[in-house]
């Protein structure tokens, strides 16, 4: 072996090292971002803040506490985390863990908005009632879970198909990852806020709930009205045209998309509150 070239593939192979450790940790946060256990995590981090600065400040009864969370904290991650371990698995055995789609984020975007503007148009004019949450940053694995899992290319048609009353997916809300229809029948969280006005039912209910946990967009058609609703950060827009739909959603979906920071979007909406 010439002089030098062990030094050479040494130093190659820590670099690689590193950035595959870092590759399988952004993976993995990947996984639980959007779930419980990004709480937990944050209460991980905190302890740990906590044990540096009582050491460094020289809180001993403090410190002592820290020590014995940490060393008894191992057990009680894995019982806490068994929910996005076990996923993690799974993804892991399907193969997805590490896949991803051959489509553009935007082009995926795109033919989210398409759809869904399509399908709600279609379903206004005949007063169905549709609850459909979009992902984006936030996961929502915990509430996909809930429901029926698809995992379905996005179409207009199958978006209209699964919330034909009577049918066994109709009832509960499809949620959207990407550029596919992840699950249906799905429950989210009912919002507690008094501002929603008493004549609204629970799928309004739901969709400003899950806007105030997660930075989904939801979309709800009134099955009594046909009126075409959404929710964004807790807050609910009423009376919406189907040109006003397309315009949100290209703003919130497509052009957020490529600029994180933009001025805020004076929406054409009626404002519930």
């Amino acid at each position: 072996m010439p002089f030098g070239e062990l030094p050479i593939l040494a130093y190659l192979g820590k670099v690689i090292d590193v950035l595959l450790v870092w590759f399988v940790i952004y993976k993995l946060i990947m996984v639980i971002r959007g779930t419980k256990a990004v709480q937990l995590l944050k209460g991980i981090i905190v302890i740990v803040a906590v044990r540096f600065i009582s050491d460094f400040l020289g809180l001993n009864t403090l410190q002592w506490l820290m020590d014995q969370a940490l060393t008894w904290g191992f057990l009680a991650v894995i019982i806490i985390f068994q929910p996005e371990v076990r996923r993690a698995l799974e993804q892991l055995g399907r193969g997805s863990l590490f896949s991803k789609s051959n489509l553009p984020e935007e082009d995926e975007r795109m033919l989210t908005v398409e759809a869904v503007v399509k399908a709600t148009h279609y379903m206004a004019k005949r007063r169905i009632g549709a609850l459909i949450s979009i992902e984006r940053e936030t996961g929502m694995n915990d509430y996909i879970e809930t429901g029926i899992l698809l995992n379905s290319n996005i179409s207009s048609e199958l978006l209209i198909n699964l919330f034909i009353p009577n049918t066994p997916l109709h009832d509960g809300a499809v949620i959207l990852q990407r550029n596919q229809v992840a699950a249906a029948a799905c429950y989210l969280p009912l919002s507690e806020s008094p501002f929603i006005s008493k004549e609204l039912g629970t799928r309004h209910r739901a969709a400003v709930g899950i806007s105030e946990v997660t930075d989904s967009i939801t979309v709800v058609v009134s099955e009594e009205t046909g009126g075409i609703s959404v929710t964004k950060n807790g807050e609910l827009y009423r009376e919406l045209t189907i040109e006003t739909l397309k315009e949100m959603l290209e703003k919130e979906l497509v052009t957020a998309s490529r600029a994180t920071s933009s001025t805020r979007w004076q929406w054409r909406a009626k404002k519930d509150g």
